[in-house]
């Protein structure tokens, strides 16, 4: 195209196309039954969309539903058309993107929450200094011996990085993380 051509088509797909990337998160009711979350993560696999975290439980006992609580990455475009194809899924009762509810309600992004487990080996000074920050970080101990300790720690994802990074010079020895559990403010449900 040179420089004096104009462009052929709706300004409204340009600018989806021009969108850039954002992490949301999207909440989604299903059945509580065997192949659920095989199907769910399948349409991501399927169409090459990425999840950058993943959490699943039963929430409704009685009812057996459970929520899959999902990160992802992608334009406003691509972002609505995975929730489309999601609630096209059979055993999907409800899928409500938590950021755009956030943005909604005046707020910038949902409550979200993550907990780790932090294993950190060492003694001496280091010993000491883990046991500082992690007072500092609100971790609790959970497990204890002269040679290591296990912290859980609670928290937006970014607390979670950051606490991660102070405690690798100190002997970080493993991390094992839930994945986000997210929320929109206010008195409204899902």
């Amino acid at each position: 195209m040179n420089a004096h051509q104009q462009p052929t088509g709706s300004a409204y797909f340009i600018a989806k196309e021009m969108a850039a990337p954002e992490n949301h998160t999207l909440s989604v009711l299903v059945d509580n039954e065997p192949g659920v979350l095989a199907r769910v993560i399948g349409l991501f696999s399927g169409r090459g969309y990425n999840i950058e975290s993943l959490t699943v439980s039963e929430t409704e006992h009685e009812a057996h539903l459970s929520r899959i609580t999902i990160v992802t990455r992608g334009t406003p475009s691509v972002l609505e058309q995975i929730k489309a194809q999601l609630e096209r899924i059979v055993p999907v009762h409800r899928v409500v993107d938590l950021t755009v509810r956030a943005r909604d309600l005046g707020q910038e992004r949902p409550i979200e929450r993550e907990v780790a487990l932090v294993k950190v080996s060492g003694d001496g000074e280091a010993r000491a200094e883990a046991l500082r920050l992690a007072d500092a970080f609100q971790a609790k101990v959970v497990d204890a011996t002269t040679s290591h300790f296990i912290f859980e720690i609670t928290g937006k994802s970014s607390k979670i990085d950051q606490f991660v990074s102070v405690m690798k010079p100190l002997g970080l020895n493993e991390v094992c993380r839930t994945g986000i559990a997210a929320m929109n403010r206010g008195p409204q449900g899902m």
